[in-house]
This record gives C-alpha cells, sequence and structure tokens, in this order.
C-alpha cells in the first residue's frame, strides 16, 4: 500500500477542497438571511471547540507539550488573522458576490501561499525536477481557472435569479437598490477587493500555521485554543461595532 501513503495527502486535499465548497454553500444561505458576520464568526469558533475540545483532551493529553507565552501570541495572532480577519472578508465579499466566485477566490490561496512562502524557504522550486515542475505547472491552472470564473463575459451559466428575501435583506441594510446594474457593479467590486486583501491574509496565516505546527504538533489542541482566542476577538468586535443585541437570536433555518 506504499502509493497509498504516497497519495494520501492528495486525497485530503481533495476532501478537504470538498469540505470547503460544501461549507460555503451553507455559508451563503446564511449570510443570505442578513446576520451579522462577527456573530457569525463567533458562533462557528464556539462550535468548532464544542466538537474539537473532547478530541484534543483525549488524543492529546500524553503528548501536549506545555504552553508558553510566547507560543500564546502566535496562537492569538494566528486566531487574527485565521479565525477572525479572513473570515470577515471572505464573508464579506460573499455577500457581495457569488459562491462560485467565492471558490474561484478560495482556490487562488495556495499559489499566493506559495509565492508567498519562497522568500522564507518554505517551499522551493527545481524546474529539473517532476515535483517543481507540477508546481509551476500547478500554479499556472488556479491561476487560470480563477480568472476565467472571474473573468467570464459569457451568456448566463445559471438561471436562479437572486430571491426575494436576499433583495429584502440588501433593500433593508441599504437604501440604494442592490438589483441596479450599477449597485450590482459596485457590489462585485466591494466583493472582489475583500476576497484580495482575505486571500493574503489567509496565505500569511498559513505561513503562520507551518511554524506552530513544528514547535507545536498537537494539531486539535492548538485548534481548539485558536478557535478561542478566535470566537473572544469576533465576540468583542461585535458587540462594540454593533448595539443591536437582537443579532445574536438565530432565527428560522439559520
Amino acid at each position: 500500500m506504499k502509493w497509498l501513503n504516497e497519495w494520501q495527502p492528495a486525497f485530503l486535499m481533495v476532501g478537504i477542497g470538498f469540505a470547503l465548497a460544501i461549507s460555503n454553500v451553507l455559508l451563503k444561505k446564511v449570510v443570505d438571511e442578513g446576520i451579522d458576520h462577527l456573530v457569525l464568526i463567533t458562533y462557528r469558533s464556539s462550535i468548532s471547540i464544542v466538537f474539537l475540545a473532547p478530541m484534543a483532551y483525549f488524543w492529546e493529553r500524553k503528548s501536549r507539550p506545555k504552553l508558553t507565552s510566547g507560543f500564546v501570541c502566535h496562537l492569538f495572532l494566528s486566531a487574527m488573522l485565521g479565525a477572525t480577519i479572513t473570515q470577515y472578508l471572505v464573508l464579506l465579499g460573499m455577500q457581495n458576490t457569488s459562491v462560485t466566485y467565492t471558490c474561484a477566490f478560495v482556490n487562488v490561496v495556495p499559489v499566493i501561499t506559495f509565492l508567498m512562502a519562497l522568500p522564507f524557504g518554505l517551499e522551493t522550486v527545481d524546474m529539473k525536477s517532476k515535483s517543481g515542475r507540477a508546481k509551476v505547472l500547478g500554479t499556472f491552472v488556479c491561476v487560470g481557472g480563477a480568472m476565467l470564473l472571474s473573468l467570464y463575459k459569457g451568456m448566463q451559466l445559471t438561471n436562479f435569479p437572486e430571491s426575494r428575501e436576499t433583495a429584502s435583506v440588501h433593500t433593508a441594510n441599504n437604501p440604494v437598490n442592490w438589483l441596479s446594474p450599477n449597485s450590482k457593479s459596485e457590489r462585485w467590486t466591494i466583493g472582489t477587493i475583500a476576497f484580495v486583501a482575505s486571500m493574503i491574509v489567509w496565505s500569511s496565516w498559513y505561513l503562520l500555521q507551518a511554524k506552530i505546527g513544528k514547535t507545536y504538533p498537537c494539531q486539535y489542541s492548538s485548534t481548539v485554543i485558536m478557535c478561542f482566542f478566535g470566537a473572544i476577538q469576533s465576540a468583542l468586535l461585535s458587540l462594540a461595532t454593533n448595539q443591536d443585541y437582537s443579532s445574536w437570536l438565530l432565527k428560522g433555518k439559520v
């Protein structure tokens, strides 16, 4: 089963890709209901803590190294980059664009991470080897696919108009007619800027996670701590920027 061990990382990444796609579809449904983004991030991080904490406790209690102040600071920064800022920017971009557009930008993350990792020596490119050529080819494929989905100007690929619920939410939040051509163009511009910023922050988070993984190899425990910090950060930011406490109440299908 040597081939299975060699291809296991690839199979896992494909599985993560499917999970992200499903997650984006569900997030789009929730965002269209008008929920506050920081409230959503707080709930997501809190649910992650409840789900992962027992796994971290039972599976890593004997191998968990001692937490140092420096490592706690790294996890706090990791939560700020990966759990708070990135999620907020992705949700902002998703609210103003579409699920497909979101997935297109998600596919650019490996490329940005790869380019940012080169100066730090975390990635290498040897054009004489198959792996080096595969990395370069994968970079062009990711960028080309993202550009195709982003810049496509042909006929409409789907026949699903914006729902009445979504339109009413947008109208309630902004007096501008969200369904007008100019407003739609402005929304996509805002969404694109948010996505570009989120991809840069997300890629920076991956570089930080690479360092954290080497110094603290207990993935479940570090993820629980990161989610804990992320929940606190997003909750405090939400309370500071939005005094409408009714936004914390989940209703209907949310």
